[in-house]
């Protein structure tokens, strides 16, 4: 396994709500930081979006490896409908921190959250 198989893996499953294969990418006390559901574990941040989430489309942009690290970043469009039908659509940069297994220990979501943030609020 290597970092791009990882995002390869993490970007289908999230985008076929398949959140129990997502989380199994994560270490056993892998960690999310997301702009809107604050920082939790990996399990129950994506329990919380599968929640609010009706439907996902992700059109991938590009991978960005830092040499000896361990973390990559991903690109990625996220077209977004929540549980009520309302849909957004914003450009994200996620940082994964991968351990020596290829299992992410830390995954940073970062995105302008002005519209979303009323969205999700609104559930």
């Amino acid at each position: 396994m290597d970092a791009n198989t990882v995002v390869q893996a993490y970007l289908k499953h999230l985008q076929e709500g398949n959140m129990a294969q997502v989380v199994a990418l994560f270490s056993e006390k892998g960690l999310v930081v997301s702009p809107i559901y604050g920082t939790r574990p990996a399990a129950e941040f994506y329990s919380l979006l599968a929640k609010d989430t009706q439907a996902s489309e992700l059109h991938f942009n590009g991978l960005f490896e830092e040499k000896d690290t361990g973390r990559v970043a991903l690109l990625f469009d996220y077209h977004w409908t929540l549980r009520h039908g309302k849909k957004v659509t914003f450009t994200v940069v996620d940082i994964l921190e991968l351990d020596q297994d290829f299992k992410i220990t830390k995954l940073s979501i970062i995105y302008d959250t002005v519209v979303s943030r009323e969205l999700v609020k609104s559930l």
